[in-house]
């Protein structure tokens, strides 16, 4: 398959004009094509390769469109069409994933995301194809994109690549414009832009040159971010194998609803995410894609975990590798909220009914998937995982991969695993030899585990025997957990088996266990729920509706959270803000207040000085500057710089917070 695009983007209009030939392979006989487009982009015409009209329509799918050949195609056969369209795109409205904008054409900046089907596109996540896009842009705009970048033409009136213009519709361009080629030879999920007035730099980092594309306000963090992006393909190259081609290039991308997008060649990270000091986590989620979301892709819409899950548990493997266990443990937790926040919409395998990009994507296929390889991990053993991760790619690079694949070529690598492991006399705690049931527990169901332990510890000849009970609420469990019992010497570590909601263990240690010593899961590998976690799940949820402006709905979240743990700093803070933008000042208040000073948790410190910005800003605006002053100045006293707060309060300490400021 093949595709030669043409897209004029009018940021003045908000609109795309486009033209897309596109050479199509029959799979089977027929005299129908099916592809999807954007629901805001309307077509004007349809023609064949002889330039005769050829009918189309939409479906009921607002993105289908059906089009009728005059005569049928045999299967392998090659027909060529040609889509002429236009339209806006200024905001989410229609969006083919519904509030979540992945295509953007503003005076501000513009983004063409694949997802967003601004181009006729088949069998999206599956699909490969070459193909050579030229994109035509006021002339103070740069694209950068996926491909091989071309020379760019300049070019104005009749020179310019070919427009749609329907009587009443908005003038076009101006006509000073630039045409940026970009040419794919190898087949790859390609046709993500975006469009800016973007600075450009070349990056020369572990022997790669990487190009670098910010606004003018972030110019002096393309190197940072270049270096990051170095580390983290020199390091996954070695973890997983060579990218065809490492030289990718980093772009930042206007605010919208998504924080950052990887394209074959290409990682896009928005203006919001674009950290001045380096957004480690989000460079390797992105940067993995390149491996496990472009390199391979799924076979189908439910095998989505495979690649999505995978690129989201490389944060956790790059921090490890980078800052170490602590680091990675933070990820691990992370997943884990996410797993929560939505962990009965949907299991794992079962993902084609949740749409990519939502939050119940998101939760289920990101969050949940990089747990089930953090777990899958921890039963295998590093060692046995690298070396199946690296075999994986290697197998399946250029190609699509399922649910089967995966789980054939960890169960290959943890039997031989096993095997090596008996062959050395220390089988013990090698778990079972089937991996079926960690399988089916975590990929084919839904629901996570609450564990509680009950144990007593004996004298016995040879030192202490520990006899005790694993309860937890899922019946159908079946793995191995690991056990830690502190001593007065070294701890001790144990794997039992936990079947069922309650399961009876006996192990004997030499040292004395200490009173409260012994722990389930010491190093985090299960996915398991806990009060504090639950809360931290439902205050996220409530994050991600402010995020969308639904700030009523966030406050049932936040107020649900404060039912579980009534003091919760974190959930107190967000309700303030939630009021704050609301304005209900009074409320935003005391939330607030009762947020400043009430965590000792120093992940969530960061909101006793944002509680002072809040409080300072309601002050002004309620017309009480001198405790305004106060609270910006008690900011500035505790020195905390998360998220840029201390700039923030000098800058309302000199000039009083207005309303739309």
């Amino acid at each position: 398959m093949h595709y030669d695009v043409t897209a004029t983007l009018d940021p003045a209009h908000q609109t795309l004009n486009g033209r897309a030939v596109v050479d199509f392979e029959a799979s089977g006989t027929s005299r129908v094509v099916v592809a999807e487009l954007h629901p805001s982009l309307r077509i004007s015409a349809v023609t064949d390769a002889s330039g005769h009209s050829v009918s189309f329509q939409r479906d009921d799918n607002p993105l289908g469109v059906r089009v009728e050949l005059t005569q049928a195609v045999q299967t392998g056969q090659k027909i060529t069409l040609i889509f002429t369209y236009a339209g806006p795109l200024g905001n989410e409205e229609s969006s083919p994933i519904p509030g979540v904008r992945l295509a953007s054409v503003t005076p501000d900046g513009c983004y063409l995301l694949l997802p967003s089907r601004w181009f006729p596109l088949t069998g999206y996540p599956t699909n490969r194809y070459t193909g050579v896009f030229k994109i035509q842009v006021p002339g103070n705009f740069t694209v950068a994109g996926t491909g091989q970048a071309g020379p760019v033409q300049t070019v104005s009136g009749s020179a310019a690549l070919p427009t749609v213009i329907k009587p009443g519709a908005p003038p076009p361009p101006p006509t000073e414009q630039k045409i940026y080629t970009f040419k794919n030879d190898r087949p790859e999920p390609s046709g993500s832009f975006v469009a800016s007035a973007l600075e450009t730099r070349v990056v020369n980092t572990d022997g790669l040159k990487l190009p670098v594309f910010t606004v003018p306000a972030s110019d002096q963090t393309g190197q940072l971010y270049g270096d990051f992006a170095g580390k983290i393909i020199s390091t996954f190259s070695d973890d997983f194998g060579a990218l065809p081609d490492p030289n990718l290039t980093i772009a930042e991308m206007p605010d919208g609803s998504v924080s950052g997008y990887a394209g074959p060649g290409l990682v896009l990270v928005s203006q919001r995410q674009w950290d001045p000091k380096g957004n480690i986590r989000l460079l390797s989620h992105l940067i993995a894609s390149q491996w496990f979301g472009n390199e391979v892709l799924p076979a189908s819409t439910g095998d989505v975990w495979v690649t999505d899950g995978l690129a989201r548990f490389c944060e956790a493997l790059y921090a490890e590798q980078d800052a170490g266990k602590e680091a990675a443990n933070r990820a691990v937790d992370d997943f884990a909220v996410g797993a929560l926040m939505y962990e009965n919409a949907s299991p794992v395998a079962q993902a084609r009914q949740l749409q990519p990009f939502t939050a119940q994507y998101v939760s289920v296929v990101e969050d949940k998937g990089a747990a089930v390889f953090n777990m899958l991990r921890g039963v295998m053993g590093p060692d046995a995982f690298g070396s199946m991760l690296k075999d994986f790619y290697t197998r399946y690079a250029g190609k699509n991969a399922t649910d089967s694949d995966m789980e054939q070529m960890a169960q290959a690598h943890f039997a031989h695993r096993s095997q090596t492991a008996a062959t050395d006399g220390a089988a013990q705690g090698a778990g079972a030899q089937s991996l079926t049931p960690f399988f089916s527990e975590w990929l084919d169901s839904t629901g996570t585990p609450t564990f509680s332990l009950e144990y007593t510890v004996f004298r016995n000849p040879k030192g202490f025997r520990v006899l005790g009970k694993v309860k937890q609420n899922l019946d159908t469990f079946n793995m191995p957990v690991e056990l830690e019992i502190e001593t007065e010497g070294n701890p001790e570590y144990k794997m039992i088996d936990v079947v069922g909601t309650e399961s009876s263990f006996t192990v004997d240690t030499f040292g004395r266990p200490k009173p409260g010593g012994i722990h389930l899961d010491p190093h985090n590998y299960i996915l398991k729920s806990s009060a504090n976690l639950k809360v931290r799940a439902v205050v996220a949820k409530g994050e991600n509706l402010a995020e969308q402006g639904k700030f009523f709905e966030a406050v049932q979240d936040y107020q649900q959270a404060l039912d579980l743990e009534p003091n919760n700093a974190l959930a107190l803070f967000r309700m303030g803000e939630a009021f704050f933008y609301q304005k209900n000042y009074a409320a935003a208040a005391n939330s607030f207040r009762g947020a400043i000073g009430g965590t000792t948790d120093l992940s969530t410190k960061w909101v006793e000085v944002w509680g002072h910005v809040y409080m300072g800003k309601i002050y002004d605006v309620t017309g009480q500057r001198d405790r305004a002053v106060n609270e910006y100045n008690q900011a500035i006293r505790l020195k905390d710089d998360t998220g840029g707060a201390q700039a923030e309060a000098q800058k309302y300490l000199s000039q009083a917070y207005k309303e739309g400021m």
